[in-house]
């Protein structure tokens, strides 16, 4: 008896692997029939701006891509108005395939966010996960590691927070940093950092076999961009508490920083957990992608709400 309920759960553990594996990151956003015909009619807008976007989200698996062939600022066919529109739309579906997602317990989901300084990351997450409540959904940042996660291995503190079955967990910068910070700011050696995109690819392929669900969005701007927003921190007093000195350290090595990026997205950009690489210039613009992308991946799991205990329905309380 033990050994077939053994088998049962690997199969089932099997099943949702292959669930995750089988993602087509460009599939259309479908919605669910419980929606009303003004959702319905709202989103529509957004898939149609998906299929007339002129570059890519996703690029195609096993492409070199340049950052330099995608424009931080683009926003296709969409313009700002109707994007905050449809942003409270977008939050609520959100929020009601993360109940689904806790309710279930069948699957769990990553959320990775990595960005140059002032990318964006904590703006994302402000905005994006507004209406989604904090059962079920936290966020990890990741800063200059402790003594004693340094007295591990490297993945040993991005191991630690990884979502259990029906939670989602926002990393706000990841394990990319070991091949992102470490590696431009030279803290590790070329021959120990080039080897963790292999590394990386494994952990991220054994978490979808284990029903997992990876999404990672690398948020884009230009460097423009990037000196308005620290200039925006310098000049308003209740951001000043965002800069540091060391920023302008980092923005020096602008160029270098690209080239890890490009670099991650290459040789880290799987089925099992592709890069959405998002133009994150406009905040507005920014926002829908990410949240558009997000309800896509969870609406392909065809979730559904748990049945009820044999005799609760009809079942009068008195």
């Amino acid at each position: 008896m033990n050994s077939e309920r053994t088998t049962s759960d690997e199969r089932a553990t099997e099943r949702k692997g292959e669930r995750a594996m089988e993602y087509q990151p460009d599939q259309e956003l479908t919605v669910a029939s419980s929606l009303s015909r003004s959702f319905a009619e709202r989103l529509t807008v957004v898939r149609c701006f998906a299929r007339m976007s002129k570059q890519p989200l996703v690029p195609p698996i096993g492409d070199t891509i340049k950052l330099s062939d995608f424009a931080a600022d683009y926003t296709g066919d969409l313009d700002k108005q109707p994007a905050l529109d449809l942003m409270p739309v977008l939050r609520t579906r959100l929020n009601e395939l993360q109940d689904e997602l806790y309710a279930g317990k069948q699957h769990a989901v990553l959320v990775v966010l990595q960005a140059i300084d002032t990318g964006g990351k904590d703006g994302t997450i402000k905005s994006v996960f507004k209406e989604v409540g904090p059962l079920g959904c936290s966020v990890t940042s990741f800063g200059v590691p402790t003594i004693e996660e340094l007295a591990h291995d490297y993945l040993w503190r991005y191991r630690l927070p990884m979502p259990t079955l029906g939670h989602v967990v926002i990393f706000n910068r990841s394990h990319y940093e070991s091949v992102l910070s470490e590696r431009v700011r030279q803290i590790t050696p070329k021959e120990v950092w080039k080897r963790r995109y292999e590394e990386i690819n494994t952990l991220e392929a054994y978490l979808s076999r284990e029903g997992t669900v990876v999404l990672k969005f690398f948020l884009h701007i230009s460097k423009d961009e990037q000196r308005e927003r620290l200039q925006a921190r310098v000049d308003d007093p209740r951001k000043r508490w965002k800069f540091h000195l060391s920023d302008l350290d980092d923005r020096k090595l602008w160029s270098d920083y690209q080239d890890a990026f490009e670099d991650m997205i290459n040789r880290c950009h799987t089925r099992a957990a592709p890069w959405h690489i998002v133009p994150a210039d406009h905040k507005w613009y920014r926002d829908v992608v990410v949240a558009q992308a997000i309800i896509k991946r969870l609406e392909a799991l065809n979730m559904k709400l748990p049945k009820a205990a044999p005799g609760v329905e009809g079942l009068k309380v008195e």
